[in-house]
């Protein structure tokens, strides 16, 4: 199976509420999709969400990243070699998460319908299904307090909470929330890097101190902080996750080796694709961390792309891929199956995408 062609393309989904974050506000879900067309007739799926205000990647850097240079790498190559083509990708250029990450799952695509066979258990996974949370984007307190109420009516026990844009309004934030949701009902919060550390540990121990019940937050400092999150993690009756801290294996590493967070989360728009991720799986096995598989704004070939790793290794133990559920529509053929909080897997190779909906895309030229 060699690789003869790359074609890109652009879909529009809207969402079905606003998504809002201590980081931005976005309506509609605006990807780049990427085609990796063989010589057999199979073709390979990726797709890449602009999310400069995280991962630093434009549209136009993810397109330009992928003409410029990886399309340029992998035509020509057999999908056969695998480990030779996940490397020249990953060594044709430098940061380019996104892009390098769309074209590591659409290769992991081809390789799972080369040896036919699903790409999950391709990586020794036996589970083919998972359950997620679903975010609750940061407004007035009474309006999340509405949104929280509207999760639990659709079946989801685990909301992850945002927070962070007034960190004088969080634990009333949450206050609200916890009022109307029942005890057993998880709750995770996500400060986007919204705190200092001083306010994370005043801020998480009082909403402790209110018996409001915080699994663990998510990137309570600004990502280059290490020492700040450790102070955190340290400090706080809250355990920590580390999210956007985490761009590489080696960041991972050192979060783990410094003991900067209580667990770390992987992404594959941040750490470029699941072959990353797998070490970071890894890594995360031998040193005992517990793992949470999150997404970006992202539709839904890039997060079946994550579900698949998150079936594959029981390091993964916190589920984050809500972003196919906060669309208004589902413009991808085939791939993994969203039933609110229930995700699963079929039996089909490689990811299982078998297209895009006639008018949903437009290509590149």
């Amino acid at each position: 199976m060699k690789i003869t062609d790359v074609r890109l393309g652009m879909i529009s989904v809207p969402l079905r509420v606003p998504f809002k974050t201590a980081l931005r506000s976005v309506n509609s879900v605006e990807d780049v999709i990427v085609e990796i067309h063989t010589d057999t007739g199979a073709v390979g799926y990726g797709e890449a969400p602009p999310t400069g205000v995280i991962t630093g990647d434009t549209t136009g850097a993810i397109i330009g990243a992928l003409k410029d240079h990886i399309i340029k790498t992998i035509v020509g190559k057999e999908v056969d070699d695998f480990e030779s083509l996940t490397k020249a990708l990953n060594g044709c250029i430098v940061h380019n998460t996104s892009a390098r990450a769309a074209a590591d799952m659409a290769l992991w695509d081809l390789y799972g319908q080369l040896y036919k066979i699903p790409v999950y258990k391709l990586l020794g996974g036996s589970r083919s299904s998972i359950v997620t949370d679903i975010t609750i984007s940061v407004n007035k307190p009474e309006e999340m307090q509405r949104d929280a109420i509207s999760a639990v009516e659709r079946g989801y026990d685990c909301l992850k909470v945002k927070v962070g844009s007034d960190p004088s309004l969080d634990v009333a934030r949450l206050s609200a929330i916890r009022e109307v949701v029942p005890k057993d009902i998880c709750i995770r919060i996500d400060a986007n890097q919204g705190w200092t550390p001083k306010q994370a540990v005043r801020i998480l121990n009082d909403m402790q101190e209110r018996g409001l019940d915080i699994e663990f937050v998510e990137q309570p400092v600004k990502a280059l902080d290490f020492d700040g999150m450790k102070y955190v993690t340290e400090r706080s009756y809250v355990p920590v996750l580390a999210d956007e801290s985490v761009f590489s294996p080696a960041d991972a590493l050192k979060i783990m080796q410094m003991g900067a967070a209580d667990m770390v989360n992987i992404k594959l728009m941040k750490c470029a694709g699941i072959t990353n991720a797998l070490k970071i799986a890894s890594a995360a096995e031998v040193y005992g961390v517990e793992c949470m598989i999150g997404c970006m704004l992202e539709a839904k070939i890039s997060v079946t792309a994550a579900v698949h790793l998150a079936c594959a290794r029981g390091i993964i133990t916190k589920i984050d891929l809500d972003g196919p559920v906060l669309c208004k529509e589902d413009p991808i053929i085939g791939g993994a199956v969203f039933n609110e909080k229930l995700i699963s897997l079929g039996s089909e190779p490689g990811l299982g995408i078998k297209g895009i909906e006639p008018g949903k895309i437009r290509y590149i030229d």
